[in-house]
């Protein structure tokens, strides 16, 4: 089985050490995974911004981009969510029925790291050591979109030290939402305040999620006010050993 890694955009700009950590993590499982270098930002942002109709260049070239591999593995729940639930849709409109093709397949071989992990893997355990206290946020496109469930949380009680502490109102907004964060700044910022209340009450010492996004959201918030409740990526934690 060969492995594409997915990068996503954040993450390569912002927070490679996730990738690194997935990259990390996943050849320590054995797993022959490469990072294509013509890959691109696959367009979420514009498709949740309305410009779908101008995504196609991007969807073609991450179509080709992972043509030859026969999983796609990301970081980013909502990525994915836009590889499986957007692209299909924006193809068929663009009547292309090759594009419509191949993105039915590939939208079928894409995978969030803890569906990878635990439904094609068919692991929750990964050899990770972590001595630290984590509670969980389950980010909205990981809920409703991919409907992953308890698998990072499946994932995360099997690492070695680990104490998981739960965080109340778990399923609620942390406010971000791509650019939703940018034209609505004020309910952004309450959503922001209200999520980082629950977060205290964990008094965690590291808060995790499976969107680099939402914890730059809740992790920007934390740092503006002095908390010592750290962020970090469930790639992370996992690709952590003695």
């Amino acid at each position: 089985m060969k492995v594409g890694l997915f990068i996503t955009c954040l993450v390569d700009g912002v927070y490679p050490r996730v990738g690194e950590s997935m990259l990390r993590l996943l050849r320590r499982l054995d797993v022959d995974v490469q990072v294509p270098r013509s890959q691109t930002c696959c367009g979420q942002m514009h498709i949740n911004t309305g410009y779908g109709s101008m995504v196609l260049p991007l969807i073609r070239n991450h179509v080709e981009s992972f043509a030859r591999y026969d999983v796609v593995v990301a970081s980013s729940a909502s990525c994915v969510g836009a590889v499986r639930h957007h692209y299909p849709g924006i193809a068929r409109d663009s009547g292309d029925e090759d594009l419509v093709r191949a993105v039915a397949q590939l939208a079928q071989r894409t995978y969030e790291l803890s569906e990878f992990l635990v439904d094609v893997m068919g692991t929750t355990k990964v050899g990770a050591y972590f001595p630290h206290t984590v509670t969980y946020h389950p980010t909205c496109h990981s809920l409703r979109a991919l409907r992953i469930g308890e698998r990072p949380l499946a994932l995360l009680n099997e690492v070695e030290g680990i104490e998981l502490v739960e965080l109340p109102q778990a399923e609620s907004c942390c406010g971000f939402g791509g650019t939703f964060a940018v034209k609505n700044a004020d309910v952004s910022g309450a959503m922001l305040a209200d999520k980082l209340s629950c977060v205290r009450e964990t008094r965690a010492e590291v808060l995790t999620a499976v969107d680099s996004s939402c914890l730059m959201q809740m992790g920007g918030g934390l740092s503006r006010q002095g908390d010592s409740t750290t962020t970090l990526h469930l790639a992370e934690i996992l690709a952590a050993t003695r």
